[in-house]
Formats: C-alpha cells, sequence, structure tokens
C-alpha cells in the first residue's frame, strides 16, 4: 500500500480524488453501504478504534468513518490491510471484486464487464484514441476539456475508470485486441508536449504486445467504411458478439448475426486499409520523433 506511514502522515481524501461514491447509483451506493458495515463491526469486534485502526492501515480516522459510513470507495490495497489487521480470514479482501465495479460510472459498467468478457476486440476510432490505449494524463486532458465541465471529483472519477477497463491487458489467457486509429488522434497534442510524447510512448509499447494489433489509417488513404464513426466488436468465449457502430443502427449496441456481419465486413475493409501492424509502428515512431 502507497501509504507514508514511516513519515507519519496518514492518507486523506486528497490523497484518493475520484474515490467518492455517485449519490445517483443506486447499486454503487448498496454495494459501498454494505462493505462499509462489515467493516465496521469487525473493527468493533476486535475491539479497535477508529482512529486506531486507521493508525494499522495507513489512514486517517476521518477517512475510516467515511468508508465504513459509506461515503467513499475504500481501494483494494485499503481491503488487503483491513482483512489482515481485523484477522478476517480474507472475506474483507474477497469484497475487492464488488467494490471494483462501482468505480465504473452506471454508464460504461457494462462496457467493463462486456470488455472483461471477451476473448477478442477489435475496434476503430476515428476521432480520439481508444480508452484502452490511453494513458492517465492524456484521458484527464480529455475529460477536462468537456462541456459542460465535470466537477474535478467527478473527471478524476472518469479517469480512474477508464485506467480501472485496462485491466484486459493483464488477463490470462490474453484475449486478442486489436485497434485501428485514424492519423489525426496520434498528432493531435491533447495535454501538451509532455502528455502527448509519453502517450506516442505508450502506443508503441502496447503495440508491440503479442495479443495486440495496432494499425494506423493515415489521412491521406482513400474513403473507407469507418468515416462515419467508430466501430466495435466484441466476441465472447461461447461464439457469441456485441458490436456497434456510431454510423449504424443509432450506435445501440447490437448482437444479431445478420447485424454483426455487416460491421464485422466494416471492420475488415478499414483494416485492409489501414497500414500494417509494421508499417503502423514505424509511422507512430516518425510522429515521435518530430515532436
Amino acid at each position: 500500500m502507497s501509504v507514508d506511514t514511516e513519515a507519519g502522515r496518514l492518507r486523506s481524501e486528497a490523497d484518493e480524488p475520484g474515490w467518492e461514491v455517485d449519490p445517483d447509483d443506486d447499486w454503487g451506493v448498496a454495494v459501498v453501504a454494505t462493505v462499509g458495515r462489515q467493516l465496521k463491526l469487525r473493527r468493533e469486534a476486535a475491539g479497535m478504534r477508529a482512529a486506531e485502526f486507521g493508525r494499522a492501515v495507513g489512514y486517517g480516522e476521518d477517512m475510516v468513518y467515511k468508508i465504513e459510513g459509506g461515503k467513499r470507495i475504500p481501494q483494494p490495497e485499503f481491503l488487503d490491510r483491513a482483512d489482515e489487521v481485523l484477522g478476517a480470514g480474507g472475506l474483507l479482501s474477497a469484497m475487492k471484486e464488488d467494490v471494483a465495479k462501482v468505480r465504473y460510472p452506471k454508464k460504461v459498467r457494462e462496457l467493463a464487464k462486456m470488455e472483461a468478457q471477451a476473448v477478442e476486440l477489435g475496434a476503430y476510432v476515428g476521432l480520439s484514441l481508444h480508452g484502452l490505449l490511453q494513458t492517465p494524463a492524456h484521458a484527464r486532458a480529455l475529460f477536462e476539456a468537456w462541456q459542460p465541465a465535470y466537477a474535478p471529483e467527478e473527471a478524476e472519477r472518469m479517469v480512474a475508470a477508464r485506467m480501472a477497463r485496462k485491466a484486459i491487458f493483464e488477463r490470462s489467457p490474453a484475449p486478442a485486441l486489436c485497434f485501428v486509429q485514424e492519423e489525426a488522434t496520434l498528432r493531435r497534442p491533447v495535454g501538451g508536449t509532455m502528455v502527448w510524447r509519453q502517450q506516442l510512448e505508450h502506443l508503441l509499447e502496447v503495440g508491440r504486445l503479442r495479443n495486440v494489433t495496432l494499425q494506423v489509417m493515415p489521412t491521406n488513404a482513400d474513403a473507407h467504411p469507418g468515416m462515419s464513426g467508430k466501430i466495435e466488436v466484441l466476441k465472447f468465449a461461447d461464439g457469441t458478439a456485441v458490436g456497434r457502430s456510431d454510423g449504424a443502427y443509432n450506435g445501440r449496441p447490437i448482437s444479431d448475426p445478420k447485424q454483426l456481419r455487416i460491421l464485422e465486413l466494416r471492420y475488415g475493409t478499414i483494416r485492409a486499409q489501414a497500414l500494417t501492424p509494421r508499417e503502423s509502428l514505424a509511422f507512430i515512431e516518425r510522429v515521435l520523433g518530430e515532436t
């Protein structure tokens, strides 16, 4: 746990922006409230005061009360440490899975669930980098530019949720991930030069993973089926699939085989017109060298 206990500093709300509970998320509120009650009951059963328990896990007393009261989402490391301190035998640590889902805003929770189950993901994006490819600083810059503006804590919550989705890269067995990005998304200096360079370096790192195919659609390419918007297709182990396209079916998720074949045809055509993976990595390296 990243707690500066040696210096005597306990973690506070300022150290964990974006871990507030969304009051409009009924399911999330219920999950965090249940976890908080369990923590409080076990702490009291262990005969520990909130301040004493806080020092043991590296958190301030006020943060302990807020987590127990269902006002703050506990970090996974907090639950692991609390489990150890309170001798819960793994019961508190086991709550991490449900708590992790609360980090996702309601509107992206279903997307995150599907990504976590997919064995294949194919995506074309024309206006911005795909969320799974973004660095935290890049994502933060995008959310800060949104209008109407997000409150700072909501922006941090959105960044944290987007980064949590990147657990897909750590799964075993690894899913097959394919991304096609328009050249313009690589050349826009989102967040400034340093953030932009770090983002390009991250793309090179991800693009070299064995289970990832990263392609670039150059600006001078001819017209292609993705010009009407984003296309994404996710396939699952049971043979089913879900697709979505900004330019088809009103942008809603579809699973009908006939409709999916259309999206797959369009995506296949896009991939055929884009640079090859090797050419794409070389292209990104050139862009990075120009920054």
